[in-house]
């Protein structure tokens, strides 16, 4: 269990909510591990095995409690929408900053996306010396989020987006060691031609399924973005979230994956199509993997918090809720200091 800014987290199998008088309580294996006032929480969030007694639910319907329940692994489910509602009013804010005003939030997304890019090169150079490629690159960052700040449209923002991957992507095989038996030249996919690609667009798959289900779970149309462009059957602005987490995230955990010889070019498989494909087994290894560092714990840079980062998903989507209406003058985006 965890309560971040009026949002409880219950990720223990087992746990049992309750109402008592005016304050939430959580059981574990029939014992009271914790007790909260009640009015004092905005969402409850439940992964896995976690029961909820009909009185608890009657009371989050009644007073526009967000319940939501996920899988243990993060798969939205559903949740619980009383009589008086207000995500309908959230949506509704949504569509329309998407479509009148969507540069503030795109704008904010890209530059943290730009920095995490940086520092994983930056981090490069601090732990192996001095490259001329990889500083240029970053040199190349920087002008890039110059560039940002002026930045008043959406194709403009797009585009320094377009060129700081480029430039980000054309160094990232140097961040390979060369035993690992990988090579990178450059960012493909459907379909990723080589290993490296492939891994990256699978854990880019998983960890933006993740992110659709936390912004249902706090009332958010996940298809409704404010960069990417609406396209039927993409989750626009679970694309959009999952930006902020591409470098820091993916991308560092792909390199640690195959620096370390977890995972090496044996683990692929050519299909006719020339795509190349994770092997089953191997696939395993990535889901444990994850499921680890999900585990792992960092200081939330916004929130000051201590959190797990299988969270930072969810609490994303709760502060972008909260920029919408209108708790939060700007949408603070995920970057680690």
């Amino acid at each position: 269990m965890r309560k971040l800014q009026n949002t409880l987290y219950i990720t223990t199998q087992g746990s049992y909510l309750h109402k008592e008088r005016e304050t939430l309580v959580v059981e574990q294996d029939h014992k009271k591990v914790a007790q909260l006032p009640v009015h004092s929480i905005g969402h409850i969030f439940c992964f896995g095995n976690v029961l909820v007694s009909p009185f608890l639910m009657g009371f989050c319907g009644e007073n526009n409690v967000n319940l939501a329940f996920f899988t243990e692994n993060g798969r939205f489910l559903g949740r619980l929408q009383g009589r008086q509602s207000g995500n309908v009013l959230l949506r509704r804010t949504q569509y329309r900053l998407s479509e009148q005003n969507p540069v503030p939030v795109a704008r904010n997304i890209i530059a943290a996306k730009i920095q995490a890019s940086k520092r994983v090169l930056q981090r490069q150079i601090r732990n192996h010396g001095d490259n001329a490629e990889i500083q240029t690159a970053v040199s190349a960052l920087n002008s890039s989020l110059m560039q940002l700040k002026k930045a008043e449209n959406l194709e403009l923002i797009r585009g320094i987006e377009g060129d700081a991957a480029a430039r980000y992507f054309g160094v990232f095989g140097q961040l390979i060691k060369t035993e690992s038996g990988f090579v990178f030249y450059g960012r493909n996919r459907r379909p990723p031609r080589d290993g490296v690609n492939a891994l990256l667009s699978f854990l880019y798959s998983i960890l933006g399924k993740d992110i659709s289900g936390s912004l249902q779970g706090v009332g958010l149309d996940p298809q409704v973005g404010f960069l990417h462009a609406d396209r039927p059957g993409r989750d626009s602005l679970a694309q959009d979230i999952l930006e902020e987490f591409r470098a820091w995230w993916v991308d560092r955990m792909v390199l640690s994956l195959i620096n370390r010889g977890q995972i090496k070019p044996t683990d692929f498989v050519s299909e006719a199509s020339g795509a190349i494909m994770i092997k089953p087994e191997t696939r395993k290894l990535i889901f444990q993997t994850l499921q680890a560092k999900k585990q792992e714990k960092i200081v939330h840079p916004f929130l000051n918090e201590e959190v797990e980062i299988g969270l930072l998903p969810y609490i994303q989507a709760m502060l972008l809720a909260r920029h919408l209406r209108g708790d939060l003058a700007e949408y603070p985006p995920f970057l680690m200091r």
